[in-house]
């Protein structure tokens, strides 16, 4: 018997940039440090094409292993939820589901039969105080709070101190790279900016996988970027804290208003500076407004620009919450946040 087998999208053999295979590999290798290797897993990679496959790994993962451990979103909830019940009526394992992002609630609102089976679970983990209040709404009793985490090298303060804010100012994304994730928004609201004063305030470069729908729209933006913005591809999720701390400010203008905690602020906050972001949710449970960083209206393009503008101009702000930042990235330090796991698992 093992200890522990987890099941999620870990993509094995491919340089995976996005939010859910990321946190499954952190929180996956986390385990492994922590249990000796004593865990075994099930990658959902493929989706349909394999999902025989996986139902079968899963089915045997829950004959080994006395913790199992999901970390999938919609179709693996619908397609594995129903196998993992069926079969724990004779295994009794202690079954797990740790949530990535903040979804969860509006699609169990049309999904009845899901929502009764989770309920089944010994433990539901969600990232935000917003999203446990909601299943408590709902009706579940499982639910714990373990907001997203990473294995953080936090930067000294000192790095702070001897850093110099100068023009142009190096804004930066980090996330998937799709017209949803408010990445033209960037783009606009920076050249904008660069506009209105007839000078290069501010660069702007993005980083992120590029969404596979969306290589059309995104080689066409290219194609007319100014010089101060650039395209750098995909950085590998434990160089990222190294890469940030080389820029500014972050730039997050979601367009999903149920984000959870979004890893990428995460590593700005470990790297030494702020957050320009939308107002998602769970915004409260992750920025500090004016303190980590700056929030706009949701979905508002003018907001966000004039916090642009305003962070731009007045450097002496970027430091200030800049050293904010750094004591807040202790809240997302993988080793205070995986206790709420480790507490529940036999």
């Amino acid at each position: 018997m093992s200890k522990i087998g987890v099941i999620g999208h870990f993509g094995i053999g491919l340089n995976l940039a996005n939010g859910q295979t990321i946190k499954t590999k952190i929180i996956t290798d986390e385990l492994r440090k922590k249990y000796n290797n004593d865990v075994n897993i099930v990658d959902t990679h493929g989706g349909i094409k394999n999902i025989f496959k996986v139902i079968r790994n899963t089915i045997n993962l829950i004959k080994n292993c006395d913790n199992i451990i999901i970390m999938v979103t919609e179709n693996g909830l619908k397609t594995l939820v129903p196998v993992l019940i069926k079969f724990n009526r004779k295994y009794k394992r202690k079954l797990h589901y740790v949530v990535i992002g903040g979804w969860l609630e509006s699609f169990l609102k049309s999904k009845g039969g899901i929502k009764n089976k989770l309920k089944k679970f010994d433990c539901i983990y969600v990232e935000t105080t917003t999203m446990k209040k909601q299943l408590t709404n709902m009706g579940f009793s499982n639910v714990l709070i373990m907001p997203n985490c990473k294995d953080l090298n936090i930067i000294d303060k000192k790095e702070i101190e001897k850093k110099k804010i100068i023009e142009p100012v190096k804004l930066c994304t980090f996330s998937r790279v799709m017209k949803e994730k408010g990445i033209e928004d960037a783009i606009n609201a920076v050249i904008d900016i660069n506009n209105k004063y007839n000078k290069i305030g501010c660069s702007l470069n993005i980083y992120g996988e590029i969404d596979v729908n969306q290589t059309e729209w995104f080689n066409n933006l290219k194609k007319s970027f100014p010089k101060f913005i650039k395209y750098c591809g995909v950085a590998k999720y434990d160089k990222s804290v190294n890469i940030l701390k080389k820029y500014d400010v972050l730039l997050f203008p979601t367009h999903f208003y149920t984000e959870g905690i979004p890893g990428t602020i995460i590593d700005a906050y470990a790297a030494g500076i702020p957050v320009i972001s939308s107002k998602w949710e769970s915004f409260n449970d992750v920025v500090d407004d004016n303190k980590t960083g700056l929030g706009y209206n949701f979905n508002s393009f003018d907001d966000f620009k004039n916090k642009i503008d305003k962070i731009v101009n007045n450097p002496n702000l970027i430091k200030e919450l800049s050293n904010n930042c750094i004591e807040k990235a202790n809240d997302f330090k993988i080793e205070n946040v995986m206790k709420v796991l480790y507490a529940q698992i036999v």
